[in-house]
């Protein structure tokens, strides 16, 4: 199913917002520990393809493990926006948190369950 682009999305206080230009082509529910802990659901997509828009020093970044992803939350309301790809074979990719776009996006465009706990594989 098709949605309206350029989806948007905010963090609640809206210092942090973004736009993604094309439709990912599902949304992604990680089971990982990070994941399970901020409860996103990620439209993945090329970096050139999503603009996030945010004063400097806006979002603290994580990262952990291998540190090839940092995720960004807003400093304000605490909001989970984004991730970026910051080394490895995924550098260039991102995804947006899509609980933050309009309600009804992520069933638009099709929620799949991903393993990122286990077998690296989707559950569907």
């Amino acid at each position: 199913m098709a949605v309206t682009l350029p989806i948007t999305g905010a963090c609640h206080c809206g210092a942090v917002s973004y736009e993604m230009k094309i439709q990912p082509r599902f949304a992604v529910e990680c089971n990982c520990s990070v994941c399970r802990s901020l409860g996103t659901v990620w439209g993945h997509g090329e970096a050139g393809d999503i603009t996030v828009t945010a004063v400097p020093e806006a979002t603290l970044s994580y990262s952990r493990g291998d540190k090839e992803l940092a995720f960004h939350t807003c400093r304000t309301c605490g909001s989970t926006t984004h991730w970026e790809a910051i080394k490895g074979d995924a550098k260039g990719r991102m995804a947006v948190n899509l609980r933050l776009a309009a309600p009804g996006t992520i069933e638009e465009i099709g929620h799949r369950h991903f393993d990122g706990a286990d077998t690296w594989t989707f559950l569907d």
